[in-house]
């Protein structure tokens, strides 16, 4: 994921979670901050802090051959809760990023 000219490797589902929060933010015309794992550079897991908005400019690029880490189900249903509090009536986008796997909420 791609944030401020510098780039941070976490899950594919963790990711596509923010995506749709800052998405959901930028409509809404208001900001928050987010904290999501990461690959540290030496190679650890650990959580960077985000300030997403309608500014944000994020995006992110499927790293091959990379494992879908570092994943946390708890970041995942808080972006995805957070997202349909601004968002009530929206869909859970099923046609967008449809190479990544969708977390099940109800199952959890």
């Amino acid at each position: 994921m791609y944030y401020a000219g510098s780039y941070v490797l976490t899950s594919d589902r963790v990711c596509k979670a923010l995506l749709r929060f800052a998405r959901a933010l930028a409509e809404a015309n208001q900001s928050d901050v987010v904290s999501v794992p990461v690959v540290a550079e030496g190679g650890g897991r650990v959580y960077a802090h985000f300030l997403v908005g309608p500014a944000s400019e994020i995006y992110s690029v499927p790293v091959e051959n990379s494992p879908d880490e570092p994943f946390d189900e708890d970041v995942v249903r808080d972006l995805e809760e957070r997202t349909r509090v601004l968002h009530p009536s929206a869909p859970l986008w099923p046609d967008e990023m449809t190479d990544v796997q969708d977390l099940d909420l109800d199952l959890l």
